[in-house]
This record gives structure tokens, C-alpha cells and sequence, in this order.
């Protein structure tokens, strides 16, 4: 019987996701509807079931856009190919890319103008890491576990530099750091790590909530790298996590021999998804809700000039 549910925290929207939906938002407000996105703005299907019904419509090339309409790139960041490719089409453009992964592209930009070649840290095929690695012609390697490291050739090694997703696991994310740093000594590390403080906090508290409870349900889509990580996490750490996308998805058989249930969300989900699984897990019979203890974020980034209202 299910008498508590520990909240983490944090947990829940990040400042690169509040503003990413904020930018979609304000645009359908100023420009009107249809405004398109490239890609899903977050990985989260209720938060993009949402904004189609205000008036977004999400695309993955950009021939399905018609001329002169609004686009928005995703949070997830875009190649410079696709970037230049929607300047040439004459579309009115606004840049939802987190600010953080925008960082990150900065100084590969930089840092390639001074000779360097890149490993990059990241799941082949994640929109960011596309992003990411679109921003160079050539001269970056991905590497996805350990034995990656291994086998990756890049063409010299005096001036090699890594630099990684900004959602992946904290400790996958050091062990194959610690890999590269083995067989390349001489690698420029980034001097903040590029992991982003959001992803990095729930799994802090991830770790924090584990041990407290006896099964872990995890709020966020299949899709969204940095929930998938917090269920793993919490797996890793010899607590039984699920992962949904809706109060509808939880199994009340997860919850047979649960006294204690933790609740968290990834980035990219909404508090409103949060709420409904406490009420569904009040109907299972849970008894009190328990917010624990962590950091509280603060942080907020600007919205693009030309999308403030009136």
C-alpha cells in the first residue's frame, strides 16, 4: 500500500524550455497562426500537442515551409546548413536553440578557427548532437561510449578539444571524458563542462530521492534524452523507475509492494503532467505528497528581439 510520495527537486521545465515554448507562444501572438518549427521544439508530446492546437506546426524539412512564413528552430539547436538553408528561403527566422547549446557552438566556431579538431560526446542522432556537429564541414568525431574512444582516428592530436551534449548522464558522461583524457592527454576540456546545470540537478536529485523510496516514476517523453537518463539513473542505483508520458501510462502493478513512491520529470515536461500522476496515484491510494529538499533554479533567459509584445 502506497502511503507517500517524495517529490524531487528539482524537477520539471528548465529555463531553456520555458523559453523555447515562450518563443512559440509569443510569435503565434504577434505574427498569427500557422507559425512553423523546425523540428520539436522540446522533446515533450504533450507540450507539442499543445502548441498544435494554438497554431504550430511542426516540420523536419524546411521544403514543407512556404515563402515568407515565420520559423522557429528548435531548442535542440540546427546546423549552419540548415540555418543558412532557411536564409536563402527568405523566411521570418527566430532561434529557439538553449542558450547553452548555443555556448557549446561558440566555441567549437572558435576554437576551429585556431586549428582544433573535436570529439563529440552524444547519442548519434539526437537532434543536438546533429545540430552540433553541423557546425563544422569536417574535424569532428563522435564518440558515444568507451570503446568509441578506442577506435576514433582524428587526423592529428596537438590540438584536439571534447565537448559534449548538454543532456546526457553526468557519470556516463566522466567516465568516457576520463577515457579520452587516457588516450589523448593532451585534450582541451571545456572550462565549464557543457552538461547543463538543468540536467545536472535532476539527477542530483535523482540520486538524492532513490534511496528513499522503493520504485521511481519518471514524468517525460520517449524522446527526451535527459528524462530517459534520470530513469536510468535511478535503475542504476538499485531502484525499480518507469518512465511515462501521462498519468494514463502508470501501472498500478509498479506500485505493489511501493510504500514510498518518488516522482520526478525531465526538462522538458510539464508541471501539469506532474499534477495528474499525484492524482492518479492519490486514486491508487496514496496517502500524503512530500516535496524534498534541493536547489532552487532561478535562472531565465531571454526572449529573441523582434518577439516582444506590445
Amino acid at each position: 500500500m502506497t502511503t507517500e510520495v517524495l517529490l524531487a527537486e528539482p524537477r520539471g521545465f528548465c529555463a531553456g524550455v520555458d523559453r523555447a515554448i515562450d518563443i512559440v507562444e509569443h510569435a503565434l501572438a504577434k505574427f498569427g497562426r500557422p507559425i512553423y518549427v523546425r523540428h520539436e521544439i522540446v522533446h515533450n508530446t504533450y507540450v507539442v500537442n499543445d502548441l498544435k492546437a494554438k497554431g504550430a506546426i511542426f516540420i523536419e524539412e524546411l521544403s514543407e515551409v512556404p515563402p515568407g512564413a515565420t520559423l522557429i528552430f528548435s531548442a535542440h539547436g540546427v546546423s549552419l546548413a540548415v540555418q543558412q538553408e532557411a536564409e536563402r528561403r527568405g523566411f521570418r527566422i527566430f532561434d529557439a536553440t538553449c542558450p547553452l547549446v548555443s555556448k557549446v557552438h561558440v566555441e567549437l566556431a572558435k576554437l576551429h578557427k585556431e586549428g582544433y579538431e573535436f570529439l563529440m560526446i552524444g547519442h548519434k542522432g539526437h537532434p543536438e548532437v546533429e545540430g552540433t556537429m553541423g557546425q563544422l564541414d569536417s574535424g569532428i568525431h563522435l564518440v558515444e561510449d568507451v570503446a568509441d574512444v578506442a577506435k576514433v582516428q582524428p587526423s592529428q592530436t596537438e590540438k584536439l578539444a571534447v565537448v559534449t551534449q548538454t543532456t546526457l548522464s553526468v557519470d556516463d558522461a566522466a567516465e568516457i571524458v576520463a577515457a579520452v583524457i587516457a588516450r589523448f592527454p593532451q585534450v582541451r576540456r571545456p572550462k565549464q563542462q557543457d552538461i547543463c546545470y538543468a540536467t545536472q540537478n535532476r539527477q542530483d536529485a535523482v540520486k538524492l530521492l532513490s534511496p528513499q523510496v522503493d520504485v521511481v516514476i519518471v514524468v517525460g517523453s520517449p524522446t527526451s534524452s535527459n528524462s530517459n537518463r534520470l530513469s536510468e539513473l535511478a535503475n542504476r542505483l538499485g531502484t525499480p523507475a518507469y518512465m511515462v508520458d501521462s498519468a494514463a501510462e502508470l501501472q498500478p502493478h509498479w506500485l505493489d509492494k511501493a510504500q514510498k513512491v518518488g516522482l520526478t520529470a525531465g526538462a522538458s515536461a510539464p508541471d501539469v503532467l506532474v499534477q495528474e500522476v499525484i492524482a492518479r496515484l492519490r486514486e491508487l491510494g496514496m496517502v500524503s505528497v512530500r516535496t524534498l529538499d534541493g536547489i532552487q533554479e532561478h535562472i531565465k533567459f531571454p526572449l529573441p528581439k523582434g518577439l516582444k509584445l506590445d
